[in-house]
């Protein structure tokens, strides 16, 4: 890594932020922490970011708005003071030491879209790749291949839009309930989701939740603790310390998450050091499963001596109050020790990747 004040040898990081998708506030809201935290004697930061009509721009007061912290005050769409840009031209900068950092939470973003285009044009990037990217972003997808593994998890069913006419909602009741969780497919932080226990109810999820996605999950309630467990690293991931979700509401919802609700976050979670190893196996069992690397936060459901997989977060929430940097600072990994470490293991399986891209002589 270069000296502090040689500009040349810097690595430059792009910060690639908003996005189409629902979660387009909390990406910028990341986003804002991210450029905050980097070591400018290391990186040229760059951030670039995406309306919520697509354009790419690189907006000098939404930069400034970022790096000041305030991007709760970002309107509905990044600002467009800047030129708009092509994604090649934005991205591609003929610098030797260039890293895309997305923070672009759901879809077109956290599932495999952006990580194509960033293969293809030959840009190492923080996270998953193509695959495992698409895998963890997709429930149904993730929940087969982790049941096809062996992985416990909440007993769930899954409806797309062209089997919604066959929708029973007692069934479903019966089935999973008395409480069932009913989630878009395809999205995160918690939007979209609802908590059930009437056929009526259900109905009114079901139409919610097709507001997000053409492919929805249920989910059985369970009365669990939910535990989380951050993990870093590419062929041989590590896990962090565990945290947990103590919540008042329903359920841990898009305001607990990034705007300091009723719930309250432990970390690390008061746990036998044997239960919390065998959670710490369980999310780097899935991480692998699921073809991740980089970083993904796992979440988890402890029932019991029972530990029941939820979901894997290939770009977990960068806020002061995310859990996945409380997570790794616990562990002894400070929030600027973090960005460096994805960085690394981003150039990392960069190279590794282009070992395999050459043509055998």
């Amino acid at each position: 890594m270069a000296e502090s004040g040689n500009e040349h040898q810097r690595t430059r990081l792009i910060v690639l932020f908003g996005g189409q998708s629902a979660e387009h506030e909390i990406s910028c809201i990341s986003a804002s922490h991210i450029l905050r935290a980097a070591d400018p004697a290391k990186y040229e930061l760059i951030p670039i970011g995406i309306t919520r009509s697509g354009s790419w721009v690189a907006a000098d007061k939404a930069a400034a708005l970022l790096a000041a912290g305030r991007a709760q005050e970002l309107p509905e769409s990044v600002p467009a003071e800047g030129t708009s840009l092509e994604p090649g031209a934005a991205l591609n900068s003929g610098a030797a030491a260039t890293v895309v950092l997305p923070i672009l939470h759901g879809p077109n973003g956290e599932d495999g879209t952006v990580q194509g285009m960033l293969e293809l044009a030959g840009i190492p990037y923080v996270g998953s790749g193509v695959l495992g990217s698409a895998m963890a972003m997709d429930k149904v997808m993730a929940k087969t291949v982790l049941e096809a593994h062996g992985i416990q998890q909440a007993r769930w069913l899954a409806l797309s839009r062209t089997d919604l006419p066959d929708l029973s909602a007692k069934q479903v009741l019966a089935e999973l309930g008395p409480v069932v969780f009913v989630k878009p497919a395809n999205m995160g932080s918690s939007i979209g989701i609802s908590k059930v226990t009437t056929a009526q109810q259900l109905e009114a999820a079901v139409t919610e939740a097709f507001l997000y996605d053409d492919l929805i999950v249920f989910e059985e309630g369970v009365e669990a603790r939910e535990i989380e467990c951050g993990v870093l690293g590419n062929d041989h991931p590590s896990a962090s310390r565990v945290g947990e979700i103590v919540t008042t509401a329903d359920f841990y919802d898009f305001e607990d998450k990034y705007f300091a609700g009723t719930s309250e976050t432990v970390v690390p979670a008061d746990l036998p050091a044997e239960t919390s190893d065998r959670m710490r196996s369980t999310a780097i069992a899935a991480f692998k499963i699921l073809r991740c690397s980089g970083m993904a936060r796992v979440d988890m459901f402890l029932r019991g001596d029972d530990i029941l997989l939820n979901e894997v977060n290939t770009i977990p929430g960068f806020t002061p109050i995310s859990m996945y940097p409380k997570m790794w600072k616990a562990t002894g990994l400070t929030y600027p020790d973090l960005i460096d470490e994805l960085v690394n293991l981003a150039l990392e399986r960069h190279q590794q990747r282009s070992i395999h891209k050459v043509s055998p002589s």
